[in-house]
């Protein structure tokens, strides 16, 4: 008698499976995912139109000068840091 091996699925598979499953047989979490994707759609569409003007749109013409902006504003020094003279810690 001959014995055939079945090729076990690998540990992607399986745990895919495993997510997948799980995702199916959610009653619970089906509300709670729900109502997360309700909250960062309001978070990030909502709250966005009131509190975050578009700044880079309303001060500059061309793309290049909005990439000159933020580069001088990334390399620019923090105000008020102290940079350390002779050795000397912070």
């Amino acid at each position: 008698m001959e014995q055939t091996m079945v090729p076990r699925p690998g540990i992607v598979t399986t745990v895919l499976r495993f997510y997948v499953d799980g995702f199916r047989r959610m009653t619970l979490g089906r509300t709670l995912w729900k109502v997360i994707i309700i909250k960062l759609i309001i978070m990030f569409g909502v709250l966005k139109l009131f509190f975050f003007h578009d700044f880079l749109g309303t001060r500059f013409t061309t793309d290049e000068q909005r990439a000159d902006y933020v580069l001088e504003q990334i390399t620019m020094p923090a105000r008020g840091h102290i940079t350390p003279q002779g050795g000397e810690r912070l």
